[in-house]
Formats: structure tokens, C-alpha cells, sequence
């Protein structure tokens, strides 16, 4: 069996089903390829930080009110472990409703893969890609189904699958940071409405993102201790937390199930490796979720390359001249994004006396300079284009 696609994008997560409605309702023909089964909820266990900027992009592909189980943030609290120095970012100071928002991953997820199936973008389930090719006027996509083999011709093929595809044939940068991501839901006796708290410790960062009427932790800690943290009975983890944490909410109560992840830059030498192909979200870079900046701009990812895709002339789709046109709308928000993560990460995961104390000056200071907030709260926001 083959058949003939304009766009193909493989991968049916949050981002490549994002590029995927942002195409709908184009005269272009689109498909996406997804490993899950159809009507198979996501288990993942994440929450997802959205950016007041990545709301917008949503309600342009008409999703933004079918969303189940959004909590807002109107402040973020940034300070680090044993110190003075903090940086208090409200909404209103920066002239926008709410800062960012925090919501389930499936919620996310479902909600997307619902509007795709009442679209006109076709949608290909429980397919396995094996293969993919360039060719000299389009890629070749093989896949499984229902235990028979398929091909698939694209005039551009859309890599969105995190990065697993074309791993080994074009590797990407890797540098793990020796830590692992523990996150759960947690209650506690005095919680803050709209108010998002970052903790830098030695160790590495500490995240409580407002959810309902409790928060969702991203609590970074090292490779060696994440199992014992794990195993660690309720009363103890409440207990290790209360004492990195502090009592900015009050008394911690009670702790949800446990999953752990590890933490790296994982980032592709290059988003479009081969003519006809490109790579987009965690396929293209992985950032550590500092700030949470990884899902936010792989959605500016998935917008651009649709304008880009929209913008060009059939003949065009997949041309090395219109390849290179997206590279270059994305290369700044790319490179700054990622350095800015990467250096916030490097920058606060240590104890030394004299960086402690430059650390502390430095948030006092941004706090102090109404400009220099407003600057970080865009790049938040909006990425370094916005």
C-alpha cells in the first residue's frame, strides 16, 4: 500500500498534532502518523507549564476553550535555598492577564487528538514508522499497521516523535546533567492561589506549579538519589521537602504517586537534516524544564513551520529554500532558549560561597529594575522572537 501526502507529519503529540490543525482547513493534503492506538488515552503523568504566549497559539487553532482542568499563574516566586535574593513577577505589572497556566499533559493531549479527528487532516493510528528516506522530490516514510508494511510519500515529512527516528543516523548533541526530575501532586495548609514557585538549591532546581487546590512538584535532584526519594513513606518525603522548601505555603499535607525522569540538553545538529524532512519539538532540542520553556517552544516550533508551509507554493514544500527560510525565523528563539535554560541550570546547581552570593544580588537586583523584569517576563512568555 502507498500513498501520496503533501505534509506528513509523524508523531501525534501535543506538537505535531499543533502543526497538524494549524494546516487544517488548507487545501494541502495531511496526515499524521501515530504509534498509540485510536481512542487510547495518554498516561503520561506530566503536567505542562503553558506560557501566556502559547494560550494565544492555542485559541488561533480554536482549542483554547475545550481545555478541561486549567489552573492560572498571575505571580511567579523565584528565590534560592539559604539565601536573601528573590524575584517576584506578577501579571499585572507586565500589562497580561495571567503569566502561564498549568494543566495535564493528557488533558493537553486528548483535547488535541480529538480536534484533529473531527478535522480534515487524516489521522493514521497504531503506525510504527521504520524507515524514513529522502527522495529527490519528496520522503519516503515506511511503516507498520495491523502487521503489514506501508509507504508513504510526503512533499515534507514532519518529524515530531521526541527525537527517536533519526537518532542514530544523525545523533544528536547530548550533555546530561546528572539529574533526574521527581514530580507528584502535593496539598499543603496555606496554598497561593496563581502563584508559581521557583527554588534553586544546590542540587538543583525545586518547582511547585498552582493546580486546583494544591500543586504539581518538579522537584530536581541527582541520578544516584531519585530511587531512594522514590521509596522514601509519605511522612519522610513531606518532611525532606518542608526542610528545602520552607513554609512559603504553609505546612505540607499530603503527597500523590511518584515518577521520576532524567534531565539533559538533547539537541539535533541541525532541524532539517535532509532535504523534504524536518524536525520539530523534542525531536529538534530537550531542555531541562527550568522555567519551563520545552513544550512552549516546540508549539512556536509547530506555528512558524505552519506558516512557513502555508506561505509557500506547492513546488516549494520541502525545497532546501523553504527549509532554510524556517530555520532562519527559528534560529534565534532555538539558540536563546536553549542557553538560556542550559545557563540557568549551570548557574544555580552549586553551593559555592561566591557564586551563592552573586546568585542572590543578581534576583535582588532584577527585581529592583521594573525594565529588566519586564524583558525576562517576555522571553518567558514569548520566546526571544516575542
Amino acid at each position: 500500500m502507498s500513498s501520496q501526502f503533501d505534509i506528513a507529519i509523524i508523531g501525534g503529540g501535543p506538537v505535531g498534532a499543533a502543526l497538524a490543525l494549524a494546516l487544517r482547513g488548507s487545501k494541502l493534503k495531511v496526515c499524521v502518523l501515530e504509534a498509540r492506538p485510536a481512542n487510547v488515552a495518554s498516561k503520561d503523568a506530566r503536567a505542562l507549564a503553558l506560557s501566556y504566549g502559547s494560550r494565544l497559539l492555542l485559541e488561533r487553532l480554536r482549542l483554547w476553550d475545550v481545555l478541561q482542568d486549567v489552573s492560572p499563574i498571575d505571580t511567579i516566586h523565584i528565590s534560592q535555598k539559604q539565601s536573601f535574593g528573590r524575584t517576584v513577577l506578577h501579571a499585572e505589572e507586565l500589562k497580561v492577564p495571567e503569566l502561564g497556566y498549568v494543566l495535564p499533559y493528557p488533558a493537553l493531549q486528548d483535547a488535541l487528538t480529538n480536534a484533529l479527528q473531527h478535522s480534515n487532516v487524516t489521522s493514521i493510528f497504531d503506525a510504527s514508522v521504520t524507515q524514513l528516506h529522502s527522495e529527490m522530490d519528496h520522503a519516503l516514510i515506511g511503516y507498520q499497521q495491523n502487521d503489514a508494511e506501508h509507504m508513504l510519500h510526503a512533499r515534507l515529512a514532519v518529524v515530531a516523535d521526541g527525537g527517536r527516528l533519526l537518532a542514530e543516523l544523525y545523533p544528536p548533541e547530548v550533555h546530561d546533567y546528572g539529574q533526574s526530575a521527581l514530580i507528584t501532586h502535593i496539598t499543603c495548609s496555606i496554598p497561593k492561589t496563581g502563584t508559581a514557585f521557583e527554588r534553586f538549591t544546590p542540587h538543583g532546581p525545586l518547582a511547585l506549579l498552582p493546580y486546583k487546590q494544591g500543586y504539581e512538584l518538579v522537584w530536581t535532584v541527582p541520578h544516584q538519589r531519585v530511587q531512594e526519594m522514590l521509596a522514601w513513606s509519605d511522612t519522610k518525603f513531606l518532611q525532606e521537602l518542608q526542610s528545602r522548601f520552607g513554609d512559603r505555603v504553609g505546612d505540607f499535607l499530603t503527597v500523590g504517586k511518584r515518577t521520576s525522569f532524567p534531565l539533559g540538553l538533547r539537541r539535533a545538529p541541525c532541524t532539517t537534516p535532509m532535504p523534504h524532512t524536518v524536525l520539530l519539538g523534542n525531536a529538534a532540542q530537550t531542555m531541562h524544564p527550568v522555567a519551563g520553556q520545552g513544550f512552549n517552544m516546540g508549539l512556536r516550533d509547530a506555528w512558524e513551520l505552519s506558516q512557513e508551509i502555508l506561505d509557500a507554493k506547492p513546488e516549494e514544500l520541502g525545497t532546501e529554500a523553504m527549509l532554510a527560510a524556517y530555520r532562519s525565523d527559528r534560529r534565534t528563539d532555538r539558540e536563546m532558549g536553549i542557553r538560556f535554560t542550559d545557563g540557568l541550570v549551570r548557574l544555580f546547581s552549586n553551593d559555592l560561597p561566591l557564586v551563592s552570593a552573586g546568585r542572590a544580588a543578581a534576583l535582588t537586583a532584577l527585581d529592583c529594575l521594573p525594565f529588566a523584569k519586564k524583558f525576562v517576563a517576555k522571553r518567558m512568555m514569548f520566546g526571544a522572537n516575542g
